[in-house]
């Protein structure tokens, strides 16, 4: 199975365009379980968005030897176009990747290794209440258990190790997606995983599948709780949250930003801010937040400066406010 290997441009390709592939296929799954952290049902359509910007930006550009700046674009179109929580943390692990694989050619152990836990720093830091139980344990349990298979290696490298990395991290998330159900009590009470971390596992098997010539099979997920073809529709029949979910632009500078985090805690929750690019000494951030009124949010955010790309959305129809 070795030759068949993709650890290039080709890798990354294929990668984005299973990804986008199974997020459209598993989309209605994947919002039928949404209950965290509103009971919103979008979860699957948002990763689905968000990655479907991300292989269009990438798909329109030449091809490119450098894994780091091929995914940089990427995470940074996915945050351009990213709708919802976990849309937004899936752009962020693209370019935490990204940062990490700058100026690599070939995607390694090593570097995969270190592109998952850069990954991880990024979406921890972008999170305002970080909490177990979610995508981030998934990645973190992945990002771990690469760094382990690279620190006991024993001799074994290239491309062998590659793919030992590729399964023990893949084996670790999965192990990470079934433990949700168990750590938060949203979960627990519907008795279901995190959609999030199904949405970020089914977003790393993708990788597995696009380096490794594996085929993606359906039936790994049908084990997961609530998850499966025959379980019921949760989301539609949990709590509905009173309230809007705002995501907007803004260009600020890193110390502004940071008051600006404070402020919006203070009103609302679900806070995601991340940088998308730098323009001049400030930074364009990327902002998801959950308010009871838009204008809430929107006027913090404008004492910085000017809105830009808003998008409000209710938390209770899943319409647009």
């Amino acid at each position: 199975m070795t030759q068949r290997y993709r650890t290039g441009y080709s890798a990354v390709l294929e990668w984005l365009r299973i990804a986008v592939r199974e997020l459209g296929n598993h989309s209605d799954r994947l919002n039928a379980i949404n209950v965290f952290p509103v009971a919103d049902g979008d979860t699957g359509s948002n990763m689905y968005r968000t990655a479907r910007a991300a292989l269009d930006e990438v798909e329109a550009r030449p091809e490119s030897k450098d894994l780091g700046a091929l995914l940089t674009v990427a995470g940074r179109a996915g945050l351009e176009a990213a709708h919802g929580n976990s849309g937004t943390l899936l752009a962020v692990v693209l370019v935490g990747a990204g940062e990490a694989l700058d100026g690599e050619h070939n995607l390694t152990a090593e570097n995969f290794a270190k592109a998952l836990d850069t990954a991880r720093v990024r979406a921890w830091s972008a999170l305002s209440e970080p909490v177990p139980g979610t995508m981030l344990s998934v990645l973190e349990s992945a990002a771990q258990a690469a760094a382990r298979t690279v620190a006991r290696a024993e001799g074994e490298q290239g491309r062998a190790l590659l793919g030992h990395s590729l399964v023990e991290a893949r084996r670790a998330a999965y192990g990470a997606v079934l433990a949700t159900t168990e750590q938060l009590d949203q979960l627990a009470a519907a008795r279901v995983v995190d959609a999030g971390a199904v949405g970020l596992y089914l977003f790393m098997d993708a990788l597995f599948c696009a380096v490794t010539g594996r085929e993606f099979d359906d039936e790994d997920y049908e084990p997961l709780q609530g998850y499966g073809i025959g379980d019921p529709e949760i989301a539609s029949h949990a709590p509905q949250e009173e309230g809007v979910e705002v995501m907007c632009t803004v260009t600020a500078t890193p110390l502004d930003a940071a008051t600006l985090r404070a402020t919006l805690d203070s009103v609302g929750d679900s806070v995601v801010m991340t940088p998308v690019n730098p323009v001049g000494e400030a930074f364009r951030w990327r902002i998801h937040v959950h308010v009871p009124e838009a204008g809430t949010a929107l006027d913090a955010v404008g004492r910085y400066g000017e809105p830009g790309e808003v998008s409000v959305t209710s938390l209770c129809t899943h319409e647009d406010a």
